[in-house]
């Protein structure tokens, strides 16, 4: 009888959903599981926003650690998390199948108004925050760090009149009812990864369980896309700090690729993005060439004024 494959996950319910769908689409091809849990930094240091406490690998490291030393097979992780680099000794197995993308606006005030003065919007998401200042200057941010439990608990205290949020996360744990307003992804463009679950494992993983384990969990056409789209993450040599963006869709063919990525300014001020298209089977050259592009037109001086504020 073969070994369970471990899973290792964060402890949040969401991480925990995810988690429990990889071990039921492994328990549907015959493969049995069981969930370890792993708390990482990002669970741990709530007092600080993501951008100061180091976000490469925030929410990701000690699950890394735990491929490396066996303690489990591979970890799941929302894909939007996941570092631009992967360590040379660690590898992306597979990228799930993806939901909706959106950025949402969650209240419980059933007829919030987003033109309103003095709207107090709560998110953790530096891209989020600067898109909020361009596309709604009315508004004002509040840092809103903790699981999804915690951030609808402190904005039923009345700390916020809204959270924007990811409608994946929201969708799974069946907060729906709280959806005000679903932000059009062609202004409010999502992080890299959004709405997919990644897979990760060590390289030592055995060869023939790693081709099991994506033939099973690996949704291709979310791969493409999160393939261009982390090559232009990658390119840009930002991570969940960086207030990039990237989202890229497939034809009805599945031949061809369309990438939307581009950087703006914390303040909102400056917006860079571009569009192209290329061949699915150049997905990753097409996130390489529009993070160049982005860069050589004004991303880089963005990046490096966003880096000075930091280390002030």
């Amino acid at each position: 009888m073969k070994k369970p494959i471990r899973i290792g996950t964060r402890g949040s319910k969401l991480a925990l959903w995810q988690a429990h769908h990889v071990a039921a689409c492994l328990e549907q091809a015959g493969l049995a599981s069981e969930i370890v849990i792993i708390t990482t930094k990002g669970d741990v240091v709530l007092d600080r926003s993501l951008d100061k406490i180091g976000a490469k690998g925030v929410f990701t490291e000690e699950l890394e650690v735990g491929l490396r030393t066996g303690h489990i097979d591979i970890a799941v992780h929302s894909a939007k998390d996941v570092q631009s680099t992967i360590p040379d000794d660690l590898e992306l197995l597979a990228f799930m199948e993806r939901e909706q993308v959106n950025d949402v606006v969650v209240s419980f005030q059933p007829d919030l108004d987003l033109r309103k003065p003095g709207l107090v919007l709560g998110t953790s998401s530096t891209r989020r925050k600067a898109m909020l200042r361009r596309f709604l200057p009315n508004a004002s941010t509040a840092e809103a760090r903790g699981n999804l439990q915690t951030r609808l608990r402190k904005l039923e205290e009345g700390q916020y009149d809204a959270l924007v949020l990811a409608y994946a996360g929201v969708h799974r744990m069946e907060y729906d009812h709280l959806i005000r307003h679903v932000l059009p992804e062609t202004q409010f463009v999502p992080a890299t990864g959004q709405g997919s679950v990644a897979i990760e494992c060590a390289r030592t993983l055995e060869p023939a369980l790693k081709t099991e384990l994506h033939r099973i969990l690996d949704h291709p056409a979310t791969h493409v896309c999160l393939a261009a789209e982390r090559a232009f993450l990658r390119t840009m040599e930002g991570g969940c700090s960086i207030p990039s963006f990237a989202l890229a869709t497939l034809s009805s063919d599945g031949a061809v690729v369309h990438l939307h990525g581009g950087l703006i300014s914390l303040d909102g001020g400056k917006l860079l993005e571009e569009a192209q298209t290329a061949d699915a089977s150049q997905a990753e050259a097409l996130g390489i060439r529009i993070a160049e592009s982005v860069l050589a037109r004004g991303g880089q001086q963005i990046l490096d004024e966003i880096r000075r504020e930091r280390d002030a």
